[in-house]
């Protein structure tokens, strides 16, 4: 078995075996999960450490094999700098919610499975060279976050879960009508990722390419979310568990984004440049927005969920610019859309620790209510240390990943786009927010359901911790990163000048 299909099919083969083998303990299932979730990041650092920069139209460990020859499917995958970090990230993201779970009481094992389940359909979609690949993946993960929120989530848990599930299923329904759409266009007819990017099946004929982009645009929206697509997020992640909301906004948003630049830019690149404008609206509307419904939240993770649509705006504000095509700009274009790149990876990072903090206040207090805490930095340091951390990063403080992705984001997006300098009051309001949020739960006398406040247990530093750790080494040293996201995000921009 090649490398990404190692890397793809391990945790669900694990899942497998938890699930057929009943009598295993409790404690024997939590261990099991962080034993092939160590080994899934393991095959990714190797594959990181042997990864070269594909040419032009290639994939690096690509691997190919018949699947639906009716329709010209394949069984096709590959890597280049838009996927290798994220699949990277998501590898992290899943570990480290399998080492914050190994106190988990409420059925571990099937838990456990279900989180492997949805780890192997996540690295699946990101390195999907196909269509047909990449929206069963797309589905298989809306599943598995389904019972992840029904099952182990907490408050209106029930509706909830089938709210996200209606708007993202129907998302992925529009997703689907685009990817008939691109098939039927193309010459050979093909669901093929590389072939289609090579073909641009609908050049010259923008009304039907517009409407194409239209329908994959709507179906990658909601799974990002944007505004107005966003209406599912607050409650999912307000009612689901710790690591559920982490590999929610971790992971599974960065569907909708990265989907953005391996599909919608490079496939429709004419319809791309004539929407772009639309686009930048769009993003600039999701940051000012989220923040400032973020700024007015008084519950935690309700506060940190608003802040994913503000930061997912961030990319579609870089993407939007890419299309904005000018001879004297491409250059320009490329830092927006690495900075778009690492601002997933970022993003993830940072959100990912952020709410598994956010499960740490549900576990201790039973509330994500800001104005139940204060002093809390008195008996609970660390965890005052690791919120103030994942908050600066949040806001983009120099030094953090946050920062090098919005000052990407920014340069390439103003240089191409002045007008795009407005979204830039999202940064300001999400570091008054944040600063807010410190000031409530942390500062002052200690009191209300800061008294006997229990400081972070040893899963959870080490879950959280090293989140917060990546995301100062890409903040103090981006150049490993960068270099993987430059060469792919460059050729990402002269596709979409065809």
């Amino acid at each position: 078995m090649n490398v990404l299909s190692l890397i793809v099919f391990l945790p669900l083969a694990a899942a497998l075996a938890l699930l057929a083998l009943p009598r295993l303990g409790d404690t024997a299932a939590r261990w099991a999960w962080v034993a092939v979730a160590a080994a899934d990041l393991a095959l990714v650092v190797a594959a990181w450490l042997r990864y070269e920069t594909p040419t032009a139209g290639r994939l690096a460990f690509e691997e190919q094999a018949e699947w639906i020859p009716g329709v010209n499917s394949s069984y096709h995958l590959g890597v280049d700098g838009l996927s290798l970090p994220l699949i990277a990230m998501t590898a992290v993201i899943f570990l480290a919610c399998a080492i914050f779970a190994l106190r988990e009481t409420d059925r571990p094992r099937l838990q456990a499975a279900l989180f492997l389940f949805l780890q192997s359909v996540s690295m699946g979609l990101f390195v999907a060279a196909d269509l047909i690949l990449f929206f069963v993946f797309f589905d298989l993960s809306i599943v598995g976050m389904y019972f992840v929120i029904a099952g182990w989530g907490h408050g209106n848990a029930a509706r909830s879960a089938m709210k996200f599930f209606l708007y993202t299923f129907l998302g992925s329904l529009a997703l689907l009508v685009g990817f008939i759409g691109l098939y039927i266009a193309a010459d050979p007819h093909t669901f093929d990722m590389v072939e289609l990017a090579e073909q641009t099946p609908f050049a010259g004929s923008s009304l039907a390419g517009g409407l194409v982009l239209a329908a994959i645009l709507i179906g990658l929206a909601v799974k990002t979310p944007t505004v107005p697509f966003h209406t599912w997020l607050p409650p999912a992640h307000t009612d689901a568990p710790a690591i559920g909301s982490a590999v929610l906004a971790g992971v599974l948003l960065k569907m909708g984004t990265y989907g953005f630049v391996r599909i919608a830019m490079p496939m429709l690149p004419e319809a791309w440049r004539d929407w772009a404008w639309v686009i930048i609206v769009v993003g600039i509307v999701s940051v000012v927005y989220g923040a400032l419904v973020a700024l007015a939240q008084t519950n935690f993770k309700r506060m940190v969920a608003y802040t994913s649509v503000n930061h997912m705006g961030y990319i579609v504000l870089a993407v939007g610019a890419a299309g904005l095509v000018a001879d004297d700009t491409a250059q320009a274009r490329s830092v927006a859309v690495t900075g778009a790149v690492t601002q997933m990876v970022s993003h993830g990072l940072i959100t990912g620790a952020l709410f598994l903090l956010a499960g740490v206040l549900q576990d201790r207090a039973a509330t994500y209510d800001m104005d139940s805490y204060g002093g809390l930095a008195g008996p609970a340091p660390r965890f005052a240390a690791f919120f103030a951390v994942g908050a600066f990063a949040s806001l983009g403080l120099p030094g953090l990943s946050g920062f090098i992705a919005e000052f990407q984001i920014f340069t390439g997006s103003i240089a191409a786009a002045p007008v795009t300098a407005v979204a830039l009051v999202g940064i300001l309001l999400t570091a008054a927010l944040f600063l807010r949020a410190l000031q409530r739960i942390f500062t002052g006398e200690t009191r209300g359901r800061s008294v006997g406040f229990t400081d972070l247990r040893a899963a959870e530093v080490w879950s959280v911790g090293p989140l917060l750790v990546l995301s100062l080494l890409i903040g103090v040293f981006p150049r490993p990163l960068l270099a993987v996201i430059e060469p792919a995000a460059e050729v990402a921009v002269e596709l979409v000048g065809r």
